[in-house]
């Protein structure tokens, strides 16, 4: 961890090394104008001597003017140092994550990558500007102040060694107690992220279904539970001003009491004992900061394991050492292909998979709700790896090829259609950063996007809200295809990207999609038949199996499955996740296990 932090320092090393020295150079003028001081009152005021009183009033100014211009110098580089490591540090995890796979994100979560980002990197800011000024600072104050008083007189110095040791017994019971209750924070920060990006993102869901009460009282409990944890360990770290208190007025009754003795028995002057007054505060403030500053690292620990996770975190999807850079056609082979979202739990979305399909080649692919339809075709741009089995592309395995080429080669559509802030063409170009505005507007008309387009105020240069919150539902799907129809694809993807169309819509996107690009193999994954039963071949899936690969004619003569589908929609409205098509399955006598868990499940 400590390795991958200190490489996120970068070009912020000279500063870094610039602030400790500023800093000690700082301490060593605070820690001499006491020793001054008693000079001052020793040989100028109490001897008379006002040359004596100038001289060593002036060198005092001088120390205090020096003590300010470093402490400026070194406020500077430990600012610029700081934030420098912390936009490092952001950086690199940005950088990573855009290299993830769906599983590394599932794995991380978003709310808890977002956390690490805000604030995990803010306690690593903070800590790594006190370790460079505070962790210099109070350390050599500290032992200055203790050798000063060492010179001035040693038999007073016993009492701060042993203020030192009670100090630091009680700094480790609280440090020791503190660090295990932040460790808890951290994930609790999540679990109260993901609930506000949950509820901010499904606003209108809740305000639709008068949910807020609901929602509030799910977030209150979060912050509850953090407001507790943080209660606990703040309630830990409280102690150290009460022990701290002690120790000081301590300190102060023994001095007292010893050093007027002196005083009186002429081993030890007025301004001697002035001085060591000054320098026992010294001391102890010196150790209040360090006992702080211990439990920040205790803090910001937790929070730079949770960084350098993400940033030392292997993708589990990398390409290979000597990748191949060009797909040959469309051709998609399912070769016996079993896949686990969880490897190693046996739980397979999908079952020996065994497909052929030809390069142009035009196929749908339905099943019921948890069939595993968006699972397969996740498996083609390589966002997931197979856990068995190999899913080849143009006839090498997608394992085999450069990652680029092979996401450039097959445009996927998801079942989510995200925009982004900007304008149309702005959107439409994260298909193909190079198209032109004729280029767009020409896959928006395959896309059948351009009625809609054409209508608005400014075109093709309308601005888009972020997510496209002011676009419907169907406009902002069929953007979605248009911006995938730009990369010119083998092989395009559709996951259900026509549901929120009518039917007009959806029936001129796929004659545009058959006639206008012929050469591209196209799978349409839908949740009703209409959408698919002029396709080359239908795959349907059950439970993670296929069970049926045919045109719709043959479907409707050999797979009981696909009939049953067909029947629910012309007599339900489409709904084949209805009672009728789950009693029918279930007395089908299909064994997978998969399978008869969703089923028990919808009863």
């Amino acid at each position: 961890m400590l390795r991958t932090l200190y490489r996120q320092i970068g070009q912020y090393k000279r500063a870094s090394l610039l602030t400790p020295v500023f800093t000690s150079l700082e301490v060593v003028m605070d820690v001499l104008i006491p020793y001054v001081t008693a000079m001052l009152i020793d040989r100028g005021i109490n001897a008379g001597d006002m040359g004596a009183v100038y001289m060593y009033g002036g060198i005092m100014v001088l120390m205090a003017c020096l003590s300010l211009a470093f402490g400026i110098i070194s406020g500077r580089q430990v600012a610029y140092a700081s934030t420098g490591f912390a936009a490092n540090l952001r950086a690199a995890m940005y950088r990573n994550i855009q290299r993830f796979s769906f599983s590394d994100i599932d794995r991380f979560s978003t709310s808890g990558l977002i956390t690490r980002m805000t604030v995990d990197v803010n306690n690593l800011q903070n800590a790594y500007q006190q370790i460079l000024r505070v962790t210099v600072r109070a350390p050599f104050r500290l032992l200055f102040s203790i050798f000063m008083c060492f010179v001035i007189d040693i038999r007073l110095s016993y009492i701060f060694i042993i203020a030192t040791l009670i100090l630091g017994v009680a700094l480790y019971f609280i440090i020791t107690r503190v660090a295990r209750l932040f460790s808890r924070v951290f994930v609790q920060y999540d679990e109260l992220n993901a609930s506000v990006q949950e509820n901010v993102a499904g606003v209108r869901v809740v305000k639709a279904f008068v949910r807020e009460e609901y929602e509030h009282t799910k977030f209150g409990r979060a912050a509850q539970l953090l407001h507790n944890l943080y209660v606990r360990a703040e309630s830990l770290m409280a102690l150290n001003h009460p022990v701290m208190n002690m120790v000081v007025y301590g300190c102060i009754i023994a001095l007292s009491w010893f050093g007027a003795q002196f005083v009186v028995a002429d081993t030890l002057t007025t301004g001697e004992l002035t001085s060591l007054f000054t320098y026992v505060m010294s001391i102890l403030q010196s150790m209040m900061m360090l006992s702080m500053i211990f439990v920040m690292i205790t803090q910001s620990a937790a929070s730079g394991k949770r960084v350098a996770d993400v940033i030392e975190a292997q993708p589990d999807i990398q390409n290979p050492k000597r990748p191949i850079t060009e797909v040959p056609d469309g051709r998609i082979d399912f070769n016996k292909v079993y896949f686990a979202y969880r490897s190693g739990s046996g739980e397979y979305a999908l079952c020996h998979i065994n497909l052929h399909i030809h390069a142009g080649e035009t196929v749908g692919v339905i099943g019921g709700t948890g069939s595993g339809k968006t699972s397969m075709v996740n498996l083609i741009s390589r966002l997931y790896d197979v856990s068995r089995g190999s899913v080849c592309v143009g006839g090498n395995d997608v394992r085999r090829y450069d990652l680029t080429t092979l996401r450039n080669a097959v445009a996927v559509v998801l079942q989510q259609n995200t925009l982004f802030s900007g304008t149309i063409l702005d959107n439409l170009r994260w298909g193909n950063p190079h198209a032109t505005e004729d280029d767009c507007r020409q896959a928006c008309r395959w896309a059948a996007a351009d009625e809609f387009i054409d209508d608005m105020p400014d075109g093709y240069h309308s601005s888009i809200e972020q997510g496209g919150t002011n676009l419907s539902g169907g406009q902002r799907q069929r953007l979605c295809i248009a911006r995938a129809l730009l990369k010119h694809p083998q092989v395009l993807v559709l996951d259900d990207s026509t549901s929120a169309c009518d039917n007009d819509t959806d029936a001129r996107i796929r004659q545009a999609l058959a006639h206008d690009i012929p050469q591209t193999t196209k799978l349409i994954i839908a949740q009703r038949i209409s959408s698919v039963r002029h396709c080359d071949r239908i795959i349907v899936l059950d439970g993670g199996h296929l069970i049926g690969f045919d045109t719709h004619d043959n479907l409707m003569k050999t797979c009981a499955v696909y009939r049953e589908i067909a029947a629910i929609q012309e007599h339900d409205g489409g709904d084949f996740d209805h009672p009728l098509y789950v009693r029918k399955r279930t007395s089908s006598g299909h064994k997978s296990k998969s399978n008869q868990t969703t089923r028990e499940r919808r009863k």
